[in-house]
């Protein structure tokens, strides 16, 4: 297995911050700071990737709209570690498949090849904002965007004519500095998502924040059920990692990490999850459906938290490094490639996250090597 970092964002606004703009301004500018600071950090510790996601209008969770542009940053601020779309949003309503051809093709060509391309749908949220359907639809609409953006990555010109994408035929750059392209992968929330995302040939980014370690394995298993079904791959180079990501941080005192807001920040980004969960993912549901298939989430919006029952199910991943040690490897039997360690959350100290980073790196990652790899990255990488 290998350790990744997946990055929000999120801007560290509490009760005593400035009024609006200036503190959120200031909170935005400080995670930016930060963040940077952890992922160059990172890369001189071993981590395989840092994701940086697309989110847009996430108050208070995400100031991260344009992932291009902080990737295309940190490939010229690191040297090892891989930068991942954690996700593009292709539903052509968001941005045209060109221009995402176009961002991604510069990120690779500007980091020498170390771009991970994940996709993905979005929710309502993001959705009805652009113009793109809150439903299945979108569906069909990811589908032909990633295509297009294949297409734009292996042919010489483009020319495309259908209901949603009429564009005339131009020469399109540049072209990714891997060949063919960049390592495709599908962020899925559900088995049928899984299951799509193996029998198209794309890697799958999943999640462990409301399901324990043998949840996922289940998932994975339908993942691989359709790897085995993978006649026609989406992409030109198939890609059977699995990546799952949840909270992470490492300590070396559990007792002064409580002190220093550990636990608050956990409740707090559940209750923030909890809260949009209801408000945008599932605002579809009748009230009584949501109770039934999700009972867990409107205590969590209220903030009664079981943290218990979410460190013994590790669905978070939090002690010291022998602890988060023994939680990683669960999540290895369970069949994940890399585990997108999520360590900048709530208001955790920008020094403690440092020192999550460090004891990682220098106590965890060493043993992970040690034991090896499914997956030959030196071969697919060259070593990175």
């Amino acid at each position: 297995m290998k350790l990744d970092l997946l990055y929000e964002f999120q801007p560290k606004i509490g009760p005593s911050a400035e009024p609006f703009p200036l503190g959120q301004k200031r909170a935005e500018q400080q995670t930016y700071a930060e963040a940077l600071e952890e992922i160059k950090f990172a890369d001189r510790l071993g981590f395989q990737t840092a994701w940086v996601v697309e989110h847009h209008f996430r108050k208070g969770r995400s100031a991260s709209p344009s992932n291009e542009t902080i990737l295309g940053a940190l490939s010229q601020a690191t040297e090892n570690i891989r930068l991942g779309f954690g996700v593009v949003l292709l539903p052509s309503g968001f941005q045209h498949p060109v221009r995402v051809a176009e961002k991604v093709a510069t990120v690779d060509v500007l980091s020498g090849g170390r771009v991970e391309w994940g996709s993905g749908r979005s929710t309502p949220n993001e959705q009805l904002a652009f113009n793109v359907p809150a439903d299945d639809r979108s569906r069909d609409m990811w589908r032909e965007a990633f295509e297009f953006v294949i297409a734009a990555w292996t042919n010489e010109k483009l020319k495309w004519k259908s209901e949603t994408i009429d564009f005339p035929e131009r020469f399109i750059t540049p072209r990714p500095f891997q060949d063919p392209h960049p390592p495709a992968w599908l962020a899925a929330a559900s088995s049928q998502s899984a299951y799509n995302a193996g029998k198209l040939g794309l890697g799958l980014l999943s999640f462990a924040l409301m399901q324990p370690v043998e949840k996922m394995a289940e998932q994975i298993a339908v993942y691989r059920a359709g790897q085995a079904e993978c006649v026609e791959p989406l992409p030109r180079a198939t890609n059977d990692r699995v990546g799952a990501y949840t909270l992470v941080h490492c300590t070396d005192d559990p007792e002064e990490a409580a002190r220093y807001g550990l636990w608050d920040s956990v409740k707090w980004w559940y209750q923030n999850l909890a809260e949009f969960t209801l408000e945008w993912e599932l605002a579809h549901l009748p009230e009584e459906e949501k109770e039934q298939a999700f009972p867990l989430l409107r205590p969590t919006m209220r903030g009664e938290i079981d943290l218990a029952k979410y460190t013994e199910q590790d669905m978070i991943i939090v002690g010291t490094p022998e602890e988060c040690l023994e939680k990683i490897l669960r999540y290895e039997q369970a069949g994940v490639d890399q585990l997108l360690c999520y360590t900048q959350f709530g208001s955790l100290p920008h020094e403690k996250v440092m020192r999550s980073l460090e004891l990682l790196g220098t106590r965890v990652i060493p043993e992970l090597e040690r034991r090896g790899h499914r997956v030959d990255y030196e071969a697919l990488f060259g070593g990175s």
